[in-house]
């Protein structure tokens, strides 16, 4: 099945899912042509944008002379190991399994239709598998990451619908919402740092200030020729140089205006599909709320997200270069970082400023946690028959190479076995319990409400402008 990829297998579960839920046969064929009509679309600009920042990255490397020995393959790759491991041949049935039970004993309240992307569950539980030789562990680990996406989807529904644009909608992607404990904690230092508190660096607020040159596709060409010009000055004649700036600067101004068309067209399928979820809950459990679980790819259209990610590709590259005892080279997974810091925009209400610094913070962590996890995730593709690299003693991925939460339950599931999978559940538990009993402040925490203006300079100190 997972061979059929999203943008098959989504379409086809989708058409039964509306189908199920009492949408006429007619608008459900055409909700799912449209979403996968849609996602094919996402998936397109993505390449252009892969092939974009890949060629930026190369060049920087080549020019840096940076030598590493642990490669990033990027996310099919990793997703292929996955579903290519023992535990890939179970993680569809035990999510679905997992979903329905939690769903229809009223603990969640999102229904999950983004099977394909189960692949991040037993990613977990094949490493878990690598870890300890037990596949009853590793099956164990793929059905609570399983519980967690539901988890940490329902938490941040109100405000994704409410930034995005989304209604109906949750996002149940692990390598999306682990950013948003640290999105939080950081969110809140950077609050109460006098100077820091007041930047204020939205797409909403460039555009008002700078006319045609805040608008998306004029950053996104400004961002290119700027990555452009830092890629290949130096490495070729000027006219070279200038060429491949401009056509770095072109191509991301595509994905900016591109992206978000995408998304709309993504959103105009899924409009039936929440109908009938809506109509099919309230008939059955009066005025119970459900969300429908998709993909991060519905959030990377906007400009916030873009722009963020365009700034941290070479953050990302210089981080490599500079972090002591690194021995990781990223480039494949580069185009996927709007993937990792999206859901941080609800939390900063789109602040570009802030994003930029927790998707940095979030990246330091996931260099230490990617060089951790190397041995086993290079362990785990050999034994699905992938080809290690030439030159490398290792391998990783931006997604899920480099999320903490993998590594905390592989590591206590190694150390701990039975207890450390039980200290798992019992995290999951108490955060599910407190996301229940006070749901409103855990949802503000995690960006329902928009957040109040930065406090005003205290008596006597100069007001600095406001950036």
């Amino acid at each position: 099945m997972d061979a059929l990829g999203a943008t098959v297998l989504l379409p086809i579960i989708i058409f039964v899912i509306a189908l199920v839920l009492g949408a006429r046969p007619g608008r459900a064929f055409r909700a799912g042509l449209t979403i996968g009509i849609a996602f094919i679309g996402i998936n397109l600009v993505l390449g252009l944008m892969l092939t974009t920042l890949g060629g930026v990255a190369q060049a920087i490397v080549t020019n840096t002379g940076m030598q590493r020995d642990i490669v990033d393959v990027g996310w099919p790759s990793a997703a292929a190991i996955a579903f290519g491991s023992s535990v890939g041949l179970w993680v569809i049935p035990i999510g679905i399994l997992v979903n329905v039970a939690l769903l229809f004993s009223g603990m969640t309240r999102t229904l999950n239709v983004d099977v394909w992307n189960f692949w991040h569950f037993a990613f977990v539980g094949s490493l878990v598998v690598a870890a300890t030789g037990s596949l009853g562990y590793g099956l164990l680990a793929a059905a609570l990451m399983a519980a967690l996406s539901l988890v940490l989807a329902d938490w941040t529904a109100k405000g994704v619908q409410r930034f995005y644009g989304v209604p109906g909608v949750s996002v149940p992607h692990l390598a999306s919402a682990q950013i948003v404990p640290l999105a939080i904690a950081l969110n809140w230092i950077m609050d109460r740092i006098p100077g820091v508190n007041r930047i204020r660096v939205d797409t909403e607020t460039v555009q008002r200030r700078l006319g045609v040159f805040g608008e998306p596709i004029v950053m996104g060409l400004i961002i290119g020729l700027v990555l452009g010009l830092v890629a290949y000055a130096g490495s070729a004649d000027a006219g070279t140089v200038i060429t491949k700036s401009l056509q770095t600067g072109m191509s991301l101004s595509a994905v900016m205006l591109l992206l978000p068309r995408m998304v709309k067209i993504l959103m105009e399928g899924l409009i039936p599909v929440s109908e009938a979820a809506r109509d099919f809950v309230q008939k059955r459990a009066g005025d119970r709320e459900i969300h429908v679980g998709l993909d991060s790819a519905i959030l990377i259209g906007h400009p916030a997200a873009i722009a963020s990610s365009l700034i941290l590709v070479p953050v990302a590259i210089l981080l490599s270069l500079v972090l002591p005892g690194n021995r990781i080279i990223l480039f494949a997974d580069l185009a996927v970082i709007p993937f990792v810091v999206a859901m941080a925009a609800p939390i900063v209400n789109g602040n570009v400023f802030r994003m930029v610094v927790i998707g940095a913070v979030t990246l330091v962590v996931g260099f230490y946690v990617g060089m951790a996890l190397s041995p086993l995730m290079t362990a785990t593709a050999a034994n699905s028959g992938f080809a290690i690299p030439a030159n490398a003693t290792g391998i990783t991925s931006v997604v899920d190479g480099f999320l903490y939460i993998p590594w905390i339950v592989i590591r206590l599931t190694e150390m701990l076995g039975l207890v450390g999978l039980l200290l798992v559940f019992l995290g999951v538990a108490a955060l599910l319990l407190v996301w229940r009993a006070a749901p409103r402040p855990m949802e503000r925490l995690a960006g329902a409400d928009e957040p109040a203006p930065a406090p005003l300079p205290t008596a006597g100190r100069p007001m600095g402008r406001r950036a």
